[in-house]
């Protein structure tokens, strides 16, 4: 009991250890700079927050999907539609209130489209998702007319064009309000999952969808319904996009999917389904910010921070595996 206990404890601070681990070895190679301490700088780590906020918000939808035994490869250009719609919307002076909800509800509609698919139609989400994809971003063109939507800001409130803002004056006992509003997100599902019915259920199919069926639980309901909160959590994730520079951008959110599926994955979620963290994946994207932040303070250039990431990513997914082999 007490070895199962302490493996426990090693999955759940696992990730934090190594942003821990990431963050100080960065820390000290700034310090060794001739103009270091930059990377450690207050505004450094505001702007670390901001960035994390994102993949963090999208990695909690993503969260819930692994976790049923899914994936989602069209969240990227789900939470890109989410903030053309939004921008669109804002731009035809609609009701900010009537835009947001539109935005995150095209984000749910695209979720139980897929998890429609994949559950009656009984095909490996993979493959629908990556129809998908193309179809969002197909969409979101559309509705762009094939090019960048800028919305005059004094049609976009104070609150929102400042959400993901690094400024000292805009921040919230130190970090940006966006960084909260995804700590909050955070606690409300992290509760869901593990105290509640839905929550023990969607393990369960993850774990075992044979098993799941022959218990008696309704699978394709929990399936529907896990791709339709993974994509009302892709459509807030689209509001903190569209924040940042006040436009919709149809491309901008193309290659997202991979940073928000690394960061369950580094959180320590398995592929296999069954077992996937919130708070793992807050450190999960949070560690893919400190490594993007810390090249750039090290002067180190983009390829670098790609091989990087990629390379942290393998290795969380060869620890997957091999914790799997273990179990059997």
């Amino acid at each position: 009991m007490n070895s199962l206990r302490l493996a426990s404890v090693v999955s759940l601070l696992g990730p934090f250890l190594a942003l821990a681990i990431v963050a100080g070895g960065f820390a000290v190679a700034d310090q060794m700079q001739e103009r270091g301490g930059g990377f450690t700088s207050a505004y450094n780590v505001r702007q670390i927050a901001a960035s994390t906020t994102v993949v963090a918000i999208a990695g909690l939808g993503m969260t819930v999907i692994i976790l049923a035994g899914g994936i989602d490869l069209s969240a990227g250009t789900g939470l890109a539609l989410a903030s053309v719609v939004l921008a669109s919307l804002l731009e035809h002076k609609w009701p900010l209130a009537l835009a947001l909800a539109a935005a995150i509800g095209a984000g749910g509609l695209c979720g139980f489209a897929n998890g429609l698919i994949i559950a009656k139609g009984r095909i490996v989400p993979f493959i629908v998702t990556l129809g998908t994809m193309m179809v969002w971003l197909g969409i979101a063109k559309k509705i762009a007319d094939n090019k960048t939507i800028h919305v005059n800001r004094e049609y976009v409130p104070d609150w929102l064009q400042n959400l993901l803002s690094a400024s000292e004056s805009r921040a919230i006992l130190g970090l940006p309000m966006g960084a909260w509003v995804a700590v909050a997100m955070s606690a409300v599902l992290a509760f869901v999952l593990t105290k509640t019915v839905f929550g023990r259920h969607v393990t369960a199919v993850g774990s075992n969808e044979a098993a799941a069926r022959l218990s008696g639980l309704p699978v394709d309901r929990i399936k529907i319904a896990v791709y339709v909160l993974g994509g009302i959590f892709f459509g807030a994730a689209g509001l903190c996009l569209f924040s940042q520079l006040s436009i919709g951008d149809p491309t901008q959110g193309t290659g997202k999917e991979l940073d928000v599926i690394a960061a369950v994955i580094i959180g320590g979620g398995s592929l296999a389904g069954g077992r996937a963290s919130v708070a793992g994946t807050l450190a999960g994207a949070a560690t893919m910010a400190v490594i993007r932040s810390g090249c750039t303070q090290l002067g180190l250039d983009n390829p670098i921070q790609d091989i990087a990431l990629g390379l942290i990513i393998v290795v969380a997914v060869a620890v997957d595996q091999w914790r799997q082999r273990r179990a059997v």
